[in-house]
């Protein structure tokens, strides 16, 4: 289905915001940024919203991706040991769109052939990818001197994941491996270890804990650990609170799911 956005900055403001409900790159809004088939729907829908100034025509299909244990994503053709693919199990409407300025559009999908699923979890990626149309994309360079004109053409593309969860899930989470430098910006590090049959998706809060005093010194929100990992590695910043001395007491770091199921608790002591 398409339909024309207002174009009050207020509206364009609220998407780029929701955080945990969308996903935005370049001029493509993606909402929601994840999709999760556990057995309570057979269909879905992605909006997509063109919020950028020309016209853009995006491809839909499926990619397969692996999750390194640092959290970067690596193409591949062949599902690794443990990991299955979902789009056997997804068909999807349209395969193709067009969007002007401030339209958007309903992508569905939707299960089939799913009388036989394993327990267990499948995962692959829709992926949207930038079609160049009549009006190219990128740039163009011209040598004054031999007159050679080198086209720059930049192809566009994200993906979201879309999940199929069969069965109940035995996955478990804990935090190992803490460590906190605070030479310069405090920078926490710390493992995340997963294991089970189905993947992690949620948010990681570290709270300063002295003399009773408690204080949020740092949030991270839709940290994943996808099957087949057991394990990713993960740095971030903390936030320099206002009378928090991260040189003593304790930090409190916690993993909470994306259904407010706290899955991990630990505790870092500071000397």
């Amino acid at each position: 289905m398409r339909t024309k956005l207002p174009t009050t900055p207020l509206l364009i403001l609220s998407f780029l915001i929701s955080g945990l409900a969308g996903f935005a790159q370049g001029d493509l809004m993606i909402m929601p940024k994840r999709i999760v088939f556990d057995g309570s729907q057979r269909t879905q829908e992605v909006n997509l919203a063109n919020t950028g100034a020309d016209t853009a025509t995006y491809a839909i299909s499926f990619i397969q991706y692996k999750m390194t244990e640092s959290g970067n994503f690596e193409q591949i053709e062949e599902p690794e040991e443990g990991q299955r693919f979902a789009t056997d199990f997804l068909r999807y409407f349209p395969r193709r769109v067009s969007l002007a300025p401030n339209e958007a559009q309903t992508v569905r999908i939707q299960l089939t052939r799913t009388g036989n699923l394993e327990q267990g979890e499948y995962r692959s990626h829709m992926y949207f990818r930038a079609v160049e149309e009549e009006k190219a994309l990128g740039a163009e360079e011209q040598n004054e001197a031999d007159g050679i004109s080198i086209k720059i053409n930049t192809v566009f593309g994200i993906s979201i994941p879309v999940i199929i969860r069969e069965g109940k899930s035995t996955t478990e989470l804990s935090i190992s491996d803490v460590e906190l430098n605070i030479e310069d910006q405090p920078i926490l590090s710390l493992t995340l270890n997963r294991s089970g049959n189905m993947s992690v998706y949620g948010d990681l809060k570290v709270e300063h804990i002295l003399n009773g005093k408690t204080t949020e010194v740092g949030l991270v929100k839709g940290i994943s650990v996808y099957t087949p990992n057991t394990r990713r590695n993960f740095s971030f910043a903390l936030q320099k609170a206002e009378g928090v001395d991260l040189s003593t007491g304790k930090l409190k770091i916690t993993y909470t799911s994306d259904k407010d199921e706290k899955l991990a608790v630990t505790d870092l002591k500071l000397e």
